[in-house]
């Protein structure tokens, strides 16, 4: 008696996509066999060695006109098992339909809506003067360098000429749903203080740990400041302030020895409303502050700040907004606080939407006990199916002549 879009989406959850050896090719050969059922297309692009982007596409009546894009990832975090309630990879539900999987949330369940919502477009006999592209990426879950944002680059990305872009977001535990417009910039800085080494009984000078003792306390302190900043004004969301972490310190080799170097990292998420330039003299001036000998080095550096229009003048927003008024959708538009492959779209110049129809629904991902409600799930196909219908009958535009 389950819906066969429930049992779908159940089956996909039990594929093992979980790093650091997720099975990609289990999760291609699945979603190939769904989209050749659907009667799509199907593109395999590799990137790199072991790293496969699957296209699905839907072809338009005009397919001169710009395309929708629909990206989805295939990874999932890994899990601690001993603190779910259920196997997380056996897809169980429970008594209120709750479906318990490491990926409910993140995001097999909008991949699954996704094809869904074209199945019940196709068996109503539809079709569109936009064409409808599906993207399954590899390797977001750490960082999209060997997905997305290399398949930007190629040649097979730029042949899909996409006009608007969806993507994932996150679930709402109120009655509104998010929309993300915009990414923080993420930049992971390591942060190096060498000083003066010794032995663990004197009072030596000038050492590397007094340098980081300063850097961390500037760091923090900024830290803390805009964690006010969020406590202190309601209309501010998590996307709107900077986060800053420290994430490791390393240093040191015995009890009774002064280290001659020490390190921190941190994991810095920048709103696009902040001046990266003066950001990143912000940190050099901490730095300096804390003494002679302390270096910063980045391991991730994202500059871009590109953000989609929200304004109802943007065809592309008139379209998705006006089908959530017609539904009756609340919206929350939100700079979204930590990162997806959006922000690669982004980076080539496409308007790109961060959306998951998830409402009423605990935010659970990377969380133990992962799961999606199975009405909720569903709910979600016929809003995608409303919102390909607009998106992809979008009039043509003025460039596209």
């Amino acid at each position: 008696s389950e819906n066969s879009s429930v049992t779908l989406f159940r089956e996909y959850l039990r594929i093992d996509t979980v790093h650091p050896k997720p099975d990609y090719d289990a999760a291609v050969r699945f979603l190939e066999r769904v989209g050749t059922d659907l009667g799509l297309a199907c593109q395999k692009v590799e990137v790199c060695q072991g790293r496969v982007v699957l296209i699905l596409t839907w072809q338009g009546t005009n397919p001169r006109l710009r395309s929708i894009l629909l990206n989805s990832h295939t990874d999932v975090v890994p899990v601690f098992e001993e603190h779910w309630t259920y196997p997380p990879f056996e897809a169980v539900k429970d008594s209120q339909g709750n479906i318990y999987a490491r990926g409910a949330q993140d995001m097999k369940c909008v991949s699954i809506q996704y094809l869904e919502a074209i199945r019940r477009l196709k068996a109503e006999g539809k079709s569109f003067a936009r064409t409808i592209h599906l993207t399954f990426v590899p390797d977001e879950e750490v960082g999209g360098h060997k997905g997305m944002e290399m398949f930007v680059q190629r040649p097979e990305f730029k042949a899909l000429n996409v006009g608007f872009a969806m993507d994932e977001g996150l679930a709402s535990p109120s009655d509104t749903f998010s929309v993300f417009y915009g990414e923080k910039s993420p930049w992971w800085i390591k942060v190096k203080c060498v000083g003066s080494p010794g032995h663990g009984s004197r009072f030596i000078s000038n050492t590397a740990a007094e340098k980081m003792h300063k850097v961390i306390n500037s760091f923090l302190a900024f830290r803390e400041s805009e964690k006010q900043r969020l406590k202190s004004d309601s209309s501010l969301t998590l996307g709107d302030v900077t986060s800053l972490n420290m994430t490791m310190l390393e240093g040191g080799v015995s009890f009774n020895v002064v280290p001659s170097e020490m390190a921190a990292s941190f994991d810095i998420r920048i709103p696009p409303t902040v001046d990266l330039k003066a950001f990143e003299e912000q940190v050099a001036t901490w730095c300096r502050g804390a003494g002679d000998g302390v270096t910063y080095e980045f391991h991730q550096k994202c500059m871009d700040q590109h953000i989609t229009s929200t304004e109802e003048s943007d065809p592309w927003w008139k379209a998705f907004s006006g089908v959530c008024r017609d539904m009756k959708l609340q919206l929350k538009l939100e700079i979204f606080p930590a990162a997806t492959d959006s922000r690669y779209i982004r980076a080539v110049r496409h308007p790109a939407i961060g959306f998951s129809p998830m409402n009423r629904t605990p935010v659970l991902l990377h969380d133990h006990n992962e799961f999606l409600n199975e009405q909720v799930f569903l709910r979600g196909i016929e809003i995608y199916a409303r919102l390909l219908t607009a998106l992809a009958s979008v009039p043509p535009l003025p460039a596209e002549g």
